[in-house]
């Protein structure tokens, strides 16, 4: 979006919490929401073989972007619903036969809630360490596993800092091991490739609104070779094959459906367009400003992400004095489960730091006139504060 058809609202830098609708899926979702308002669940009619025909085209869709199969998939409300689903579903089917669960201090709060609960419920969690860049030491999980670890759950791609794990490297320690492993991959849906089979993923959660779809709806990938089992986490009329039940919305499904197809095409001259304007800002920012920390690596970062601390600058004040910017910050203030400040202290900031911090994540629709005009606010807003601490300090002094 141009700055001149954003019509006065804030530049988007904010695509990690959720991104707006490509017109492409708000398109095909439309006709679902008016003539083709079928059940898929009713059976004995058109109007529902007409929805149900549309979700399973869908669901083809979703497995073609992970390399899955159709019948591997099922359709949650997100991916908060499917990490639960993943963890508990394994917890409480395997718990008589094993009951270690092994994940990461950076994982998502969901996920790490759902460790907690597990908890709570008799299994033994193990919590890995990670380092300045976020990435935990391999050795470690090699350590970790045992003879009573039924799961291993490690995000592929981290929602603060962008970091990428080595799934692939985990995956084949899981499957020589004969551990399941699930991964959270909300963030990596449409900015990396994915292969579950490659990746030797069993289990993988991803969602609509981190990737241009739909808000309210996700998918959890259950592998069939081999066969992972799970309980369900709520019960009902027995949809998706007695594990997620309730009615599953054509609308969403469809626009879930495009919104993969879509990833995939665009992935390869996207991702290219948001590095070298990720890379551009932070030239600019690092030229013109010193005291500029870069928190995790930029090796392992998908293209999108830039997560930074800034010396001298509480970050909810800064994004106050610029309401013409939508980002977010690492202060634990900014979100009811702390989120980003446990993530920014895992990899070795201080409060002070963490405070300090911005996560700008960049998008399908962001522009260079976009990044530039948020270049140059950041820059001057940044010097501002600091002169203004200085003027403080000063008089302080005297």
């Amino acid at each position: 979006m141009s700055l001149e058809k954003r019509k006065g609202r804030p530049v988007y830098l904010d695509n990690h919490a959720t991104t707006p609708l490509d017109e492409r899926v708000v398109e095909a979702m439309m006709p679902f929401f008016g003539e083709k308002f079928g059940n898929p669940h009713s059976g004995s009619h058109f109007y529902g073989w007409e929805a149900a025909e549309a979700v399973e085209v869908a669901r083809g869709q979703i497995a073609d972007a992970i390399g899955a199969d159709a019948s591997e998939i099922y359709f949650t409300s997100g991916a908060t619903e499917a990490n639960n689903l993943a963890i508990k579903g394994v917890a409480r089917f395997y718990r008589e036969k094993k009951n270690h669960i092994i994940t990461c201090v950076s994982e998502h709060m969901c996920v790490l809630d759902t460790c907690f609960q597990m908890e709570k419920e008799g299994n033994r969690v193990t919590y890995l360490k990670v380092d300045q860049n976020g990435l935990f030491d391999l050795d470690e999980l090699q350590k970790a596993i045992c003879e009573d670890t039924i799961l291993i759950s490690i995000m592929t791609v981290q929602n603060e800092i962008g970091l990428i794990q080595p799934m692939a490297e985990i995956g084949a320690m899981a499957a020589e091991h004969k551990v399941l492993l699930h991964s959270d991959a909300a963030q990596a849906l449409g900015k990396i490739p994915l292969d579950v089979k490659a990746m030797n993923i069993n289990l993988m959660s991803i969602t609509g609104h981190k990737v241009y779809g739909p808000m309210g709806l996700g998918a959890l990938y259950v592998s069939n070779k081999p066969r992972v089992r799970l309980e369900p986490v709520f019960n009902g009329g027995g949809q998706e094959k007695n594990l997620r039940s309730g009615t599953l919305p054509p609308p969403l499904c469809v626009g879930f459906g495009k919104t993969c197809e879509l990833a995939v095409t665009e992935m390869p001259t996207e991702a290219k367009s948001l590095e070298k304007m990720r890379d551009d800002l932070l030239e600019r920012l690092t030229t013109k400003l010193d005291g500029i920390h870069i928190n995790g690596s930029m090796e392992n970062r998908v293209s999108g992400n830039l997560n930074i601390s800034i010396e001298d600058v509480d970050a909810e004040s800064l994004m106050a004095a610029l309401p013409d910017l939508a980002m977010s910050s690492g202060s634990a203030c900014t979100s009811a489960s702390e989120e980003s400040s446990y993530v920014l202290k895992a990899i070795g900031l201080s409060n002070e730091m963490a405070e300090a911090s911005l996560r700008i994540g960049l998008g399908r629709f962001n522009t260079e006139d976009e990044v530039d005009y948020a270049a140059e606010r950041l820059i001057d807003e940044i010097t501002n504060v600091r002169e203004g601490r200085k003027s403080l300090s000063g008089n302080a002094a005297e």
